[in-house]
């Protein structure tokens, strides 16, 4: 008899863990009838089946389990649940990992700030060259406009464009050939309704390369940055702050670097101003090992929700006026400039054969607005805002 509820104990936890590498919307219920023998009277027995989560009854029960809520997945990963179940070994799988979680992680958040049953929209594509994505947007909502979390983990041969821009920035590559290649990244970007929440972008990846000799180039690149509409010195400081922190647990001379990184890659020449406050970026990060860079950007992903979710929470019932929205559709049209004239992601995305444009666009406000030699007044919120953005400064 223990032999039998000990079978039934097994069974049990192996459908509690699948259930926990969930292939769905988080809402989900899934409900298991199980037929089982009569479970004893024995109340050590008893504790034993409950420790499954089931106490049994009679001959047959009716099982429900909420999908968790620690990290729920919203799609079915493009290596498969199989590969990334546990603790993968294989960076690249490490990596596929850390951007499910995390995408689910913050799904789950932003809904928090939506009435009804306002929820991500979830495409899970394949490309016919190699790999695919997971693209979540939740657009026209009462406290976004539009968000967008996309997973890519693509593979294939790169093109010559692409060989090329990447040769530019010091990679040793043989020029004028098609070398196979390994990505896996997460992006994001978050457009509010409410003009005082700010804008957040976004994105972490791994790359691999296989050179002309068969030698495999790898590296880590990402960041984090804040596109505010109006100033606010106190959320600057959080947000600032929590970037410093996650950045200082491996060197603390990481977030200087890489927030001087920041404010001049997000730079518009055209324009003369930065895209927005800035956060930290880095590229091609390969050192001091691996798997110390994998740590790194294991823990600025996990800076992103305490660095913006309270801000959203403080700001997105904020009052705001027509003026107000003006200005914010004014500077999602400098955001719009930046991303389809100076974005790297967005130029490599464009030179990846049968790249999916939906995805690579999604960055992109529904709404902007460009108007003929606009500047704002002196001295008012919207000024104030532009000198930061015309010369930017240390946070904390």
């Amino acid at each position: 008899m223990w032999k039998t509820f000990s079978a039934v104990r097994a069974s049990l936890s192996t459908i509690c863990r699948a259930l926990h590498s969930p292939l769905g919307p988080s809402s989900v219920r899934v409900n298991w009838v199980l037929t089982a023998v009569r479970a004893a009277s024995s109340s050590s027995r008893r504790r034993l089946l409950w420790g499954s989560g089931v106490c049994f009854s009679g001959l047959a029960v009716a099982f429900t389990l909420d999908k968790p809520t620690s990290c729920t997945w919203k799609a079915e990963p493009i290596s498969g649940v199989k590969a990334l179940r546990g603790a993968p070994s294989e960076m690249r799988l490490r990596m596929e990992k850390l951007c499910m979680d995390l995408q689910g992680q913050l799904c789950a958040e932003l809904e928090r700030f939506e009435s009804g049953d306002k929820k991500f929209r979830v495409d899970r594509w394949t490309r016919e060259e190699g790999g695919g994505g997971i693209s979540c947007v939740l657009q026209d909502g009462e406290s976004f406009e539009k968000a967008g979390i996309n997973i890519s983990v693509v593979h294939g041969n790169l093109p010559p464009a692409a060989v090329a821009q990447m040769r530019s920035r010091g990679k040793a590559m043989q020029e004028g050939k098609q070398l196979p290649f390994y990505a896996v990244g997460i992006s994001c970007v978050v457009h509010p309704v409410n003009p005082m929440v700010p804008t957040i972008h976004f994105n972490y990846r791994y790359f691999e390369v296989s050179d002309s000799s068969g030698k495999i180039l790898s590296w880590f690149g990402g960041g984090t940055d804040l596109t505010p509409y109006y100033l606010n010195e106190e959320d600057a400081k959080h947000f600032h702050s929590t970037l410093k922190q996650a950045c200082d647990a491996h060197d603390k001379t990481y977030y200087p670097k890489y927030k001087k990184w920041c404010d001049n890659y997000f730079n518009i020449p055209h324009r003369k101003e930065r895209r927005g406050i800035g956060g930290i970026f880095f590229d091609d990060l390969e050192t001091p090992t691996k798997e110390d860079c994998f740590k790194f950007v294991s823990s600025c992903a996990s800076s992103v929700i305490p660095s913006y979710v309270p801000l959203v929470e403080k700001h997105y019932r904020d009052s705001f006026k027509e003026n107000h929205m003006r200005w914010q559709q004014l500077r999602r049209g400098r955001y719009t400039e930046f991303n389809l004239v100076y974005d790297r992601g967005t130029k490599f995305g464009l030179h990846t054969p049968a790249a999916r444009i939906e995805s690579i666009l999604m960055s992109l406000p529904l709404t902007a607005r460009w108007e003929y030699m606009h500047e704002p007044e002196k001295g008012s919120p919207e000024d104030e805002l532009l000198q930061v953005l015309r010369t930017p400064k240390d946070w904390i």
